[in-house]
């Protein structure tokens, strides 16, 4: 199956972009969700990288994605089918985002709260384009669990931006954090074109 086909005629397809530092789970992300076969760049990390690629935390880490990956989900009830794509983490590839990130209509900021200072760089991206993004906190195993009010203050996030726990490698969790980014993209977007956001004028 092709990321879009004439099948797809009647549904509306959304890019979105899956985001966040080195070995935070967006590979696994996309994977655990696409209904296809998913599209990776992952390479065997090699003695190359020592000194380059932060590996503090995920030691045990063999691979990483150099270009993207690709994956597609499809919400028949919502006429809507997205177009994942996952970027690359280490900032030797970070020229890769925009490119990945043009047309999106929002993005997934993955974060791990061992190494939560790598989530800044991706949140701040957002932040600066005005792409509307959610963050989900990807517990691993092993892992402090934290309140997403925790979180938040941690990232200094604004208020309206959700925030969620998940598993990324499983399915139903990472749909959870897919459709709160759609509906939070919508509520952006009608927030934007609301009459309520002009000034009303003086009588």
């Amino acid at each position: 199956m092709s990321a879009f086909d004439n099948s797809d005629a009647s549904l509306t397809p959304l890019k979105i972009v899956i985001a966040g530092g080195f070995g935070v789970g967006k590979t696994t992300m996309v994977g655990a969700v696409s209904e296809i076969k998913p599209l990776t760049t992952e390479e065997t990390l090699t003695s190359a990288s020592i000194g380059t690629d932060n590996l503090h935390g995920v030691e045990r880490k063999a691979t990483t994605t150099v270009s993207m990956d690709f994956g597609r989900i499809t919400f028949p009830q919502q006429q809507l089918v997205l177009l994942l794509f996952g970027t690359p983490g280490q900032p030797r590839f970070w020229f890769m985002w925009e490119d990945l990130a043009l047309g999106a209509v929002g993005a997934v900021v993955l974060v791990d709260t061992r190494r939560l200072l790598d989530s800044f760089a991706a949140i701040e991206y957002f932040e600066l384009r005005k792409v509307p993004f959610v963050v989900a906190v990807n517990e691993f195993d092993g892992s402090f669990r934290y309140d997403p009010n925790e979180v938040r203050d941690a990232l200094e996030l604004k208020p309206d931006v959700p925030v969620l726990l998940c598993d990324a490698r499983t399915s139903a969790s990472a749909r959870r954090v897919l459709i709160a980014l759609v509906e939070h993209a919508q509520r952006m977007s009608l927030a934007q074109r609301s009459p309520a956001a002009y000034d009303a004028p003086a009588r």
